[in-house]
């Protein structure tokens, strides 16, 4: 398409979408004339760089007019910068411009000017964004050099309260249709109710610090330092007609009509819809709009990127860092000092293993640079080492058993699919440190009330036999450690002291919903199922520890049960990342099923 035949005056050449500037009035020449004789006089006359700073100022002045008469309401400080990033523009432009000398050149130069100040991103487009555009990617503007502005769903406050905060530099604009969700959401005592709580307390303290709403609130007046743009609310009626005949009076419909009023009211700018919800994102795709998912609350872009606790070591291994090892012998552990390239990437409490003619099987202790600490381990899958009868049959579960059998050990996290033994080896080492070493007073076991298929309805009795129904796991590994265990062979009566009744009195099952305000002192505590925790029940849970308690925490990232929880969102994926390294926790990823030569074939097949 050729471009549109040019006006005599630089100011109304191009606007910033490449199209004509329609003819200004009397009062606008008015305003807009001394500008530019002002930046005129600050540059050289008669060069192209004072033509495109009167542009670019002419260009920044009707765009933030036009947000303030459409009613929505824009930050103060919107307008200088705007002016700044113009100035940037033409530093950058006028060395091209000033090998033009006649003025057909010019015109050319300014053309081209006009044509790449309008490469805003498109409406259903990507540019300048990745997959985690709303908080990864927060910190990059848009591609006309404005900060972006977000807008949230209400599902994206009532999973994480505090996502107004989390998008630094951008600006956050609330939907009036979101606020009137949030009164909705906000009675009862689930974990989304008091969500939906915390988000009018924040709210309402960001209003009582701000003097004129419409102008913005600042989001780093409740003193997030890191969130410096502003929380905008919707002002005025914006029902955005849709190109799809949508229900109206839907809440999702509404919020996509907004977001398509901004757009329309503020085409120069970037705007993107931040929601958790698929189909919600689907139709703001199909109507052109631009829209991202929260992630801000991902431990990890990819859950085989996870720590796995354990590292195999090459095969030099010992030509490299077999110089000047110093080796000693404290309370039977044998200790290796070593130096080498590979020992800055070890991580305290990881273990490291060499298989061949010469085996290694060792816990890394203490890292110092390329210096580190190596410790042996004891050989549980040998019978003299059983732990209530049970041997470890694989190299993790080695691992997992000198984890939760070290008294300087507090939390230990298991991860592994069905069947690899997890619960077992958790509960037969809780029985014997209560039972027999007494170092812990009980075991508490307690796991999330999230059901596979249709919900039964309530259960009857008190809280253990609420409880009961979803702990068949632990009476079926408490039935294998009774029956499981050597005996004398004549009278079949198992040889330990404890029996069924004594084992069943130091285990007590504890819900999630009462779990708050609690201390544990002295106790074992197990977390079986933790995948389905988010990561603010895993912190409330995990804090109720007291001293002389240590926690494990059991999951299988690929069996997320509970709604808008994903492998990297989880709570389990959240504490292995977080305490990784350091001294008093450890984990362990079990890699081979041990359950039943079925059920490792299921696991695999199906």
């Amino acid at each position: 398409m050729p471009l549109p035949k040019l006006p005599a005056k630089p100011a109304d050449i191009l606007d910033m979408t490449g199209m004509p500037v329609p003819k200004a009035s009397k009062e606008d020449t008015a305003t807009a004339a001394p500008r530019g004789r002002k930046r005129q006089k600050q540059d050289q006359p008669g060069t192209v760089a004072s033509v495109d700073a009167a542009n670019a100022t002419d260009y920044a002045r009707p765009d933030v007019a036009d947000t303030a008469s459409a009613g929505i309401a824009v930050p103060a400080d919107m307008t200088e910068p705007a002016q700044a990033r113009g100035g940037a523009k033409v530093a950058t432009i006028a060395p091209q411009a000033r090998e033009q000398a006649d003025t057909k050149g010019r015109r050319t130069t300014t053309a081209r000017r006009a044509d790449a100040g309008s490469g805003t991103a498109p409406a259903g487009g990507k540019s300048g964004s990745t997959r985690g555009a709303p908080v990864r990617a927060a910190n990059t503007a848009g591609s006309n050099g404005l900060s972006k502005l977000f807008v949230l769903d209400t599902n994206v406050l009532l999973h994480d309260p505090t996502s107004i905060f989390r998008f630094e530099e951008h600006d956050i604009f609330l939907p009036m249709m979101m606020l009137e969700e949030l009164d909705h959401h906000k009675k009862g005592m689930t974990e989304v109710a008091r969500n939906a709580r915390q988000v009018s307390r924040s709210l309402d303290a960001l209003v009582a610090e701000t003097e004129d709403i419409l102008k913005g609130m600042p989001l780093d007046a409740l003193g997030n330092k890191d969130a410096t743009g502003r929380l905008l609310f919707q002002t005025q009626n914006m029902e955005g007609r849709l190109p799809v005949d949508l229900p109206n009076g839907k809440a999702d419909n509404m919020i996509l009509g907004v977001v398509q009023t901004l757009h329309r009211e503020q085409p120069q700018r970037q705007i993107v819809l931040v929601s958790k919800d698929i189909n919600m994102r689907l139709k703001a795709r199909a109507l052109g709009l631009e829209a991202e998912d929260y992630l801000n609350d991902h431990s990890l872009e990819d859950s085989d990127l996870l720590y796995d606790g354990a590292m195999l070591l090459p095969n030099n291994f010992w030509a490299k860092h077999g110089k000047d090892v110093e080796s000693w012998i404290q309370g039977g552990t044998t200790y290796y000092k070593i130096k080498g390239p590979l020992c800055a990437d070890f991580v305290v409490n990881q273990f490291v293993y060499l298989e061949g003619d010469s085996p290694l099987y060792a816990q890394v202790r203490e890292v110092n640079g390329k210096t580190a600490v190596l410790a042996t381990l004891r050989d549980y899958t040998h019978k003299k080492n059983n732990v209530w009868g049970v041997t470890a049959r694989n190299r993790e579960q080695n691992f997992a058993l000198n984890l939760l059998m070290n008294p300087d050990i507090d939390f230990v996290s298991l991860l592994g699919q069905a069947g690899t033994g997890k619960t077992l080896l958790a509960l037969a080492c809780g029985l014997t440190q209560v039972l027999e070493t007494k170092r812990y007073t009980e075991i508490i076991m307690t796991r999330v009330t999230v059901p596979v298929g249709e919900d039964i309805g309530f259960l009857p009795g008190t809280e253990e036999e609420k409880m009961q129904p979803w702990m068949g796991a632990l009476e079926d590994n408490l039935e294998f450690l009774n029956t499981g265990t050597k005996n004398d062979g004549s009278s079949g009566e198992w040889d330990r002291s404890a029996s069924k009744e004594v084992v069943k009195s130091h285990i007590k099952i504890k819900s999630l919903n009462f779990m708050r305000g609690r201390t544990f002192l002295n106790k074992y505590l197990i977390i079986d199922e933790a995948q389905n925790l988010t990561p603010k029940q895993m912190k409330t849970l995990i804090t109720r520890a007291g001293p002389g308690t240590k926690i494990i925490c059991l999951g299988n990232i690929a069996q997320i049960d509970t709604p808008y929880l994903t492998e990297g969102s989880s709570g389990l994926t959240y504490v292995v990342d977080r305490f990784k390294g350091w001294p008093h926790s450890g984990h362990i990823t079990l890699q081979k099923g041990e359950r039943s030569r079925l059920a490792d074939y299921a696991g695999d097949a199906l």
